[in-house]
């Protein structure tokens, strides 16, 4: 079976239409599934301006329908894998609604960190939502949700889930090193790490605030010596200070 988008039983008026070359003038021809077409004038490969890449970040065959982008629009496909990474966590986790929120909520603040933070998005919010992925079999294995568990457990799922969707291999170990440890920060960090380690922080200290309130001035002391970015602390001071006085 074809995806409707391909198939041409489902097309309407339109979804053949022309382009105006940029470098040339030529008009050239785009079906609405392509991605790509070289002018047959000049030969300059035009991006198609209606494609819409929105269902490869839950389609298995991602890959193939993308291989074909210019090199300029690379970053397009590495952007997608994030959302991928995070329909493929909510899918692991299932109805645990509870693990899918606190990984939804890491990865939202881990991205407002990195308006003031340098760090690479993907990498990071990749990390964000598979940081705890290990905690069912943590569970399952030895009836505790332990860091040290979840540390053990987590990169081997979080490996499996980036390779099926075929991201790099650097990305891959990064990710996965953020994982094996992302409770026990080392003495010496990377940027990305450091990110998630204190989006992480937030939300815990968020869920804790919302059981059993924390005193305000506990709640400054924790921010000043908890945080390792200044990105984190602000963010935390705003989160935590700002929205629960």
């Amino acid at each position: 079976m074809k995806c409707p988008g391909q198939d041409t039983r489902y097309w309407k008026p339109g979804s053949i239409f022309e382009v105006t070359c940029p470098e040339c003038g030529n008009a050239v021809e785009f079906f609405q599934d392509d991605t790509a077409r070289k002018c047959r004038q000049c030969g300059h490969k035009l991006v198609n301006p209606r494609v819409d890449f929105g269902c490869a970040s839950y389609c298995p065959y991602a890959e193939q329908c993308l291989a074909d982008l210019p090199s300029g629009l690379a970053a397009a496909r590495e952007a997608l894998l994030k959302d991928r990474v995070a329909v493929a966590m909510k899918r692991y986790f299932g109805k645990d609604f509870k693990r899918i929120r606190h990984a939804c909520d890491v990865a939202r603040y881990a991205e407002k960190a990195l308006q003031n933070a340098k760090g690479d998005t993907t990498v990071v919010l990749c990390a964000a939502c598979l940081q705890d992925i290990g905690i069912h079999e943590a569970e399952r294995k030895y009836e505790s949700t332990a860091a040290r568990y979840q540390h053990q457990e987590g990169p081997l799922i979080a490996r499996e889930i980036l390779a099926t969707l075929r991201a790099k291999p650097e990305l891959i170990e990064e990710v996965c090193d953020i994982v094996g440890h992302h409770h026990h920060p080392r003495e010496e960090e990377t940027d990305n790490f450091k990110i998630v380690y204190d989006a992480d922080l937030i939300v815990n200290l968020e869920e804790q605030h919302k059981e059993r309130p924390i005193p305000r001035k506990r709640l400054s002391e924790i921010i000043e010596k908890g945080f390792l970015t200044p990105a984190g602390r602000r963010l935390a001071q705003d989160v935590l200070l700002e929205e629960h006085p």
